[in-house]
C-alpha cells in the first residue's frame, strides 16, 4: 500500500525548474528517507507534498487523491509536517505549542475538548516531555526543542509525519535520540515517516525505503540495499565509497569515501 504517491511533478520557482517530471511512491506505515546534494530539490519534493509549494504540473496524491484538490484541514488531519526551521512565539510553554497540534481538529473558538487532551498528554508523554511540560519553549535545549515540534507534530493525530532534516543543528547524541524516536513511532503506532536526512549512514540505518535525487530527477529508490550502492551514491554525490554494514540494521553503510578523480 501506498501513503503518498508523486506522479510526472515539476516544480519551480520562477523561471527556474527545480523538479522537472518526477515520479516516486511512498509506501504506507514505513519509514522513508529522502537523500542528495544540497540543492537537489530534496526539501522542494517536502513542501509539494505537503503542499507548501504547488506543482507547476504533475500531482501529489494522499491515499489515493489528489493533494491539492483536498480541503487544507482535511490534509492537516491526515499529514503533519515539521519544516527545516521552525520558531515558536516568545513566551509559549511545551504544552501550549503541542496543543497547537490540535487546531485542525477544532472548529472556531471552540475550547480543547477532552480527546484533544487525551492527545496533547499522550504525544508529550511519547516524546518524553512531560517533566518540561510546564517550562518555556524557548529555555530548552535544541533536542528538546526538536522533541516539542514532533509532539506538536503528533498532537494532530495523523498517520503520516513529514519532517525536513529533523536533525539539523543537534549534537550527535541527539540525532540519534530523535531517530530512535521516530523509529519507535513507526514500530508501535505504524506511523508512516517521510524525512530528509543527509547523514547517508543515519539515512540507511533507520530508513525502510530510500529515494535518491539528484539535479531535481530520481536517481534510485527502493530498499537501503538498492540506494546505498557504490554506483549510486557516485551518480548522486559524485564520491567513490567504501561501504560496510550496520551492526544494528545490518543495513549498507558508508565506511569512507572520497572525491570521484575528475578526467
Amino acid at each position: 500500500m501506498l501513503a503518498l504517491k508523486v506522479e510526472d511533478l515539476s516544480v519551480g520557482y520562477a523561471n527556474t525548474m527545480i523538479i522537472d517530471g518526477l515520479s516516486v511512491s511512498i509506501p504506507e506505515k514505513k519509514i522513508t528517507t529522502i537523500i542528495g546534494p544540497n540543492g537537489c530539490g530534496k526539501s522542494t519534493l517536502l513542501k509539494t507534498i505537503s503542499r507548501l509549494l504547488k506543482a507547476k504540473s504533475g500531482a501529489v496524491y494522499l491515499d489515493g487523491q489528489a493533494i491539492h484538490q483536498l480541503p487544507t484541514k482535511e490534509v492537516a488531519k491526515r499529514m503533519a509536517i515539521l519544516p527545516q526551521t521552525a520558531t515558536a512565539p516568545s513566551g509559549l510553554t511545551v504544552f501550549e505549542l503541542v496543543s497547537y497540534g490540535r487546531f485542525p481538529h477544532q472548529k472556531g473558538l471552540i475550547s480543547l475538548k477532552q480527546e484533544d487532551y487525551d492527545y496533547i498528554y499522550w504525544a508529550i508523554d511519547v516524546t518524553g516531555l512531560t517533566d518540561l511540560q510546564d517550562r518555556e519553549v524557548e529555555a530548552l535545549s535544541g533536542g528538546q526543542r526538536q522533541r516539542v515540534w514532533i509532539a506538536m507534530a503528533l498532537a494532530q493525530g495523523t498517520d503520516i509525519l513529514v519532517l525536513d532534516e529533523p536533525t539539523t543543528y543537534l549534537d550527535l547524541a541527539h540525532q540519534l535520540d530523535i531517530l530512535l524516536l521516530l523509529q519507535r513511532l513507526n514500530e508501535e503506532e505504524g506511523r508512516t515517516i517521510v524525512m530528509v536526512l543527509h547523514d547517508l549512514n543515519h539515512a540507511s540505518r533507520f530508513s525502510h525505503y530510500m529515494i535518491a535525487m539528484q539535479a531535481g530527477m530520481l536517481i534510485e529508490e527502493g530498499a537501503p540495499e538498492k540506494v546505498m550502492t557504490v554506483e549510486t551514491l557516485k551518480k548522486v554525490f559524485d564520491i567513490d565509497v567504501h561501504l560496510a554494514t550496520c551492526p544494528y540494521s545490518q543495513n549498507p553503510i558508508c565506511l569512507s569515501y572520497q572525491l570521484c578523480q575528475k578526467d
